[in-house]
């Protein structure tokens, strides 16, 4: 920890150019902006760890074709400036003032591909981390690149980065002949800020152009997809400084000419709102996708498995990954399907019914899966439906199907020899204390609610723009906030959820060929 927090004491000392900072004995206050899928989430803290303020802007997903997701760059950006404005409203209603600000941190969904041309153009829509569209692609690169898991510590998914470049330049071609530079989403709300293309490990990380132990740009993989360095940002540990707000940004809004620091992707700035910095810290976020999330004392992999292995936002530290693509959505989509008004009334009535042995099974596969199948084609499927069946029981059944999902990620993560001696709960779904406690029962552990669980990643980049400009360690900039209720795991129930768990697994292996087909 000693030569962590040298490190970066190193990086929040490196910044040539920049404006003068706000020193540690001033009263200061640090933006964090989270540019989701659904929506972009700006935040306000105080170095006393207060969120001070909140404000939002939604967001939607284009689907033009199966399986392929996009946004327009243009909605990210008018959604950040809708939230940051109201974000600066909702402070000075406080007494605070915009030249209270120090710095502004980012993070922000991750593997979208946003295309630039000569002159920072958009190019085309960018493509997103749930499109599915690069399946062949993955497989190209492998062949290409016969030891990329080793290098990246990864399986080729359509999800990540580089197979969606690979799939540009074979179906859209006079589009990758105009690119001059691929940022990730959140990497592009920086350039608009600061006029700079720079990113972090840990969201550069999900590209899968990196070398994952080296912490650096992969030649080999870069040349396989026809792109070199010069085509990607420069790379910055997640507390470092990567440039200052524009003069005409920083005017826009009241605010001094701050600085930007790298910040983190979606997960692991998440992570670092929770304080979820050394090994055996783990997580588990139920939000739009789910993600089993664990810090690791080095760089560990299981690709065969589907499993995410990253480098963490803090100098030298990484992390493991399960990910299913739809968690709490599916929820959503039931509720759609039910014509029950909202998922709120949906959880009342699940609660109400309860689980039983007449219970539909759901495989939570909308937008296929990722840990551990590695399957673009898989599909939601509701099985055991007779006429009895009612809205109640289909939402059990979707709750139950996501958590049986999720279970299978965190054995395929485990697999690693990585293990969590605490799990924290967070994202929207987190807050239903009936669902808590299900997935308590079927994975067998002791799940924790935290204050500041669903203020998601937007904390954590908050939390990493104040380590870039105090330089003050980890430890001080990110405490465990207190726990709120444990959910201790019921053996019975748990034997319960084991038994039908073979049924879910059973199903998925059956219908896998009718998947494909």
């Amino acid at each position: 920890m000693a030569v962590l927090c040298a490190l970066i004491g190193t990086l929040a000392a490196t910044r040539s150019g920049a404006p003068e900072y706000f020193t540690g004995s001033e009263p200061a206050m640090f933006i964090g902006l989270d540019l989701g899928t659904s929506g972009l989430k700006a935040l306000l803290l105080d170095r006393a760890h207060q969120v001070r303020a909140t404000a939002s802007a939604p967001l939607t997903v284009q689907q033009p074709q199966a399986l392929w997701r996009e946004q327009d760059p243009a909605d990210w950006w008018r959604a950040c400036e809708t939230a940051l404005a109201a974000l600066l409203q909702a402070a000075a209603a406080q007494g605070i003032a915009a030249g209270e600000i120090a710095a502004i941190g980012l993070s922000g969904q991750m593997h979208g591909a946003t295309l630039l041309g000569a002159r920072d153009e958009v190019l085309r829509p960018a493509i997103l981390w749930n499109d599915g569209r690069s399946a062949a692609q993955c497989a190209e690169l492998e062949r290409r690149v016969p030891d990329s898991r080793a290098i990246t510590g990864n399986l080729m998914m359509p999800g990540f980065t580089a197979p969606k470049l690979l799939w540009v330049a074979e179906h859209e071609p006079q589009v990758f002949a105009q690119v001059r530079k691929v940022l990730l989403p959140k990497d592009w709300l920086r350039l608009q800020l600061t006029g700079d293309h720079a990113s972090d490990m840990s969201d550069a990380a999900g590209t899968l152009w990196m070398d994952m132990a080296r912490r650096d740009w992969s030649e080999p993989l870069l040349t396989a997809t026809g792109l070199t360095r010069a085509h990607m940002p420069t790379l910055h540990e997640g507390p470092a400084v990567t440039g200052v707000l524009r003069a005409d940004i920083a005017a826009r809004f009241g605010l001094r000419r701050i600085p930007v620091v790298a910040g983190a992707g979606d997960n692991a700035a998440g992570a670092i709102g929770m304080g979820i910095v050394r090994p055996g810290q783990g997580m588990l976020s139920l939000g739009t996708s789910g993600v089993f999330f664990v810090a690791t004392d080095g760089f560990r992999a299981n690709p065969a498995r589907a499993v995410h292995s990253f480098c963490h936002a803090l100098p030298q530290t990484w992390h493991l990954m399960s990910v299913m693509l739809s968690a709490a959505s599916c929820l959503d989509h039931t509720a759609q399907l039910t014509g029950v008004a909202d998922v709120g009334q949906l959880l009342a009535l699940a609660e109400q019914r309860g689980l039983h042995d007449g219970t539909p099974q759901y495989l939570p596969y909308l937008n296929g899966e990722r840990t551990p199948h590695n399957d673009p084609q898989a599909r939601a499927v509701f099985f055991g439906i007779d006429a009895a069946t009612g809205p109640a029981d289909l939402a059990n059944a979707t709750l139950e199907g996501v958590g049986q999902g999720l279970f299978d990620g965190i054995g395929a993560l485990e697999a690693t020899g990585a293990r969590a001696d605490e799990i924290t709960l967070v994202g929207g779904g987190s807050r239903s204390r009936y669902w808590a406690q299900m997935l308590a029962d079927i994975s067998q552990r002791t799940l924790l609610q935290r204050e500041g669980g669903d203020l998601g990643p937007a904390l954590g980049a908050a939390r990493l723009a104040r380590m870039g400009v105090d330089g003050v360690s980890p430890a001080e900039c990110c405490p465990v906030p207190a726990v709120v209720e444990r959910f201790v795991p019921n053996p019975v129930r748990g034997g319960r959820f084991a038994a039908r768990r073979l049924k879910f697994q059973q199903l998925y292996g059956q219908l896998k060929p009718c998947f494909s087909a």
